[in-house]
């Protein structure tokens, strides 16, 4: 127990660990050959959730749909200040990556500088930063 001027003690804060992944870390790679937004496609296409998803993983699923749009078979995430982005797999994320770093897009930049110009062009994925940096 700690001591804090204006009182007598401060209550200690409980830190729960879980044993099922948490849908805020991304993902390294496509581990199982499918696209990282498979689940939440899914779910938004034909309302059901993957056979293997625990309760807590469908109601994570249900509240991330809801900063997505489905247009036909092709998934955009929602953001307020750029509009509507595609989502992308790790095969298309780094061709890409190529395409604006040295392609046709144009200059040389930096690993933060790389990932906002793909924002801009109005594409998607979870560790895009991350992967800009290391790309670079």
């Amino acid at each position: 127990m700690l001591q804090h001027p204006d009182k007598a003690y401060i209550n200690p804060v409980h830190i729960q660990s879980r044993d099922q992944h948490a849908y805020c870390n991304a993902v390294e790679e496509d581990l199982d050959g499918e696209p990282w937004f498979l689940d939440i496609k899914q779910y938004m296409q034909l309302g059901e959730y993957l056979a293997y998803a625990t309760n807590d993983q469908k109601r994570a699923i249900s509240h991330l749909a809801s900063g997505f749009f489905l247009s036909g078979r092709i998934l955009h995430k929602r953001i307020p200040d750029l509009g509507l982005l595609r989502c992308v797999d790790a095969r298309e994320a780094s061709t890409i990556m190529v395409e604006i770093y040295s392609g046709v897009c144009g200059s040389h930049m930096n690993g933060h500088a790389l990932s906002k110009k793909i924002l801009r062009e109005g594409y998607y994925w979870l560790n895009m930063e991350r992967d800009s940096i290391q790309f670079v």
